[in-house]
């Protein structure tokens, strides 16, 4: 049998002749504890971020507000209009269904795959991959009490659509609709923040030459979130600087040894094989 990626620290292709079930079963062996503690971890995490983001969830005002000024500060920095790669989408059922799709699950799936598959098989770069996140999205918080912004899709006298709307896939109601959800919370867009770290993550966890597919994901992102009017430009380039700075500042602030083999205390050096 052949397995894909399954082996130790950074491997590629390689031969296994016990199997994938089998190796997942020694790679998890022990670390129930382990598992039980993450998965709460990222629950209370995952709900905290969502009902801080509603804090920000009825100030309509300030939202709408930063989007038209939000458009100016672009038009000044000369980038390119959202409008005319919407255009593409809009005018094309073909790109418009699938982009509609790929933005309401790839975001938490893709997410949910690699990181369980980083902490059964490449635990040393899940822990470092989950600390970035978790920064992330710390950070996109704060940017998002203190900057509502009001979606493209918002604001149709800027030439907007809601493409997803518009062909009855909206994963969102209307903005007064209540709920557990902010729309307001464009900025940054962490649906690109988390695909760039994904895709980096598994480049740097494997050695087979495919690993750089994985970079199609945040670039596939990155044109679905602007051609379905939900992010602008700059929701993008805040995103990256973000991550950019949570890693630049992560082997500051957190000890190697902690984000090393799933193990968040000091690392016991590995005895040494002598003939």
């Amino acid at each position: 049998m052949v397995a894909v990626g399954l082996g130790g620290p950074g491997a590629g292709f390689e031969v296994a002749p016990g199997g994938i079930v089998e190796r997942m079963r020694a790679a998890v062996h022990g670390r129930g504890g382990e598992a039980v503690g993450q998965l709460v971890l990222i629950t209370v995490l995952y709900v905290g971020y969502r009902v801080g983001r509603m804090v920000t969830a009825d100030d309509t005002v300030r939202a709408f507000g930063n989007a038209r000024a939000l458009l100016g500060l672009e038009d000044r920095l000369w980038l390119p209009e959202e409008t005319t790669l919407q255009s593409v989408f809009v005018r094309h059922d073909s790109f418009a269904l699938p982009a509609n799709f790929y933005y309401a699950t790839a975001h938490f799936t893709v997410a949910v795959a690699v990181l369980l598959w980083l902490w059964v098989f490449r635990p040393e770069h899940y822990r470092w991959t989950r600390n970035l996140m978790v920064a992330l999205t710390a950070a996109a918080l704060v940017v998002h009490v203190l900057v509502p912004l009001a979606p493209p899709r918002m604001l149709p006298e800027y030439g907007f659509v809601d493409l997803a709307a518009v062909h009855g896939q909206s994963v969102y109601g209307s903005a007064e609709s209540g709920g557990l959800s902010n729309q307001f919370a464009a900025m940054p867009s962490l649906h690109v923040g988390w695909a760039l770290l994904l895709a980096f993550a598994v480049v740097a966890a494997t050695r087979t030459r495919w690993r750089w597919l994985a970079l199609a994901h945040p670039v596939l992102t990155t044109l679905v979130v602007i051609g379905t009017g939900n992010h602008y430009w700059l929701d993008v380039i805040v995103a990256i600087g973000l991550l950019a700075i949570s890693a630049l500042l992560h082997p500051k602030l957190v000890p190697t040894a902690a984000t090393a083999w799933g193990i968040m205390g000091p690392v016991a050096a590995k005895p040494l094989v002598t003939s």
